[in-house]
């Protein structure tokens, strides 16, 4: 049901967020990074669907409007990693600088129509399990889901699904090995 009370809040918080928290220091930062790392999680609790205990949201995160993210317990967003609204993260995800999620593509279905005419395909759910690094500038396609367990190496580009426990990285992404 529509709540026009938790709209306005959820507007207020992604202000605050967006206008302010996203641009102060690094969280690792001596002193003030711990400050600045606690006032980004109370925030972010407030725009998330569902965000755990211990959540790192680091500088420059970008989350359209957050209001369909899951994040879980002990899970960083790494700086400067875009995140689609329909996202569902688990525990102990570890995201590294420059993540780029995508959640949808261009049409490109009709070759009698130009394709910056063919509009947007449906957004798809990415899902990411518990316990997985997400190296630095990986770019996931549409609807990935990253299960338990899984290494994604730097640079990747994400365009299919892997067993739990894997090891991935290239361009396109393939198995490199299993952690089991």
């Amino acid at each position: 049901m529509y709540n026009p009370t938790r709209k306005c809040k959820h507007i207020v918080y992604l202000l605050i967020y967006y206008g302010f928290l996203r641009y102060l220091p690094y969280n690792f930062i001596p002193v003030i990074g711990k400050l600045c790392r606690k006032l980004r999680y109370a925030c972010c609790k407030r725009i998330f669907k569902s965000c755990g205990k211990n959540v790192n949201i680091e500088r420059m995160a970008y989350f359209v409007d957050g209001s369909g993210i899951v994040v879980g317990d002990n899970s960083d967003l790494g700086i400067n990693c875009h995140i689609p609204e329909n996202t569902v993260i688990g525990s102990n995800v570890l995201m590294t600088p420059n993540v780029f999620i995508l959640n949808r593509n261009h049409r490109f279905d009709r070759t009698d129509i130009p394709m910056n005419h063919q509009g947007l395909t449906e957004k798809k759910v990415t899902t990411i399990g518990d316990d997985v690094w997400i190296g630095r500038d990986v770019l996931m396609t549409p609807g990935r889901t990253i299960k338990t367990g899984t290494i994604i190496a730097a640079g990747c580009v994400l365009c299919k699904d892997f067993p739990e426990y894997s090891i991935v990285g290239g361009n396109p992404a393939k198995l490199i090995q299993s952690r089991k």
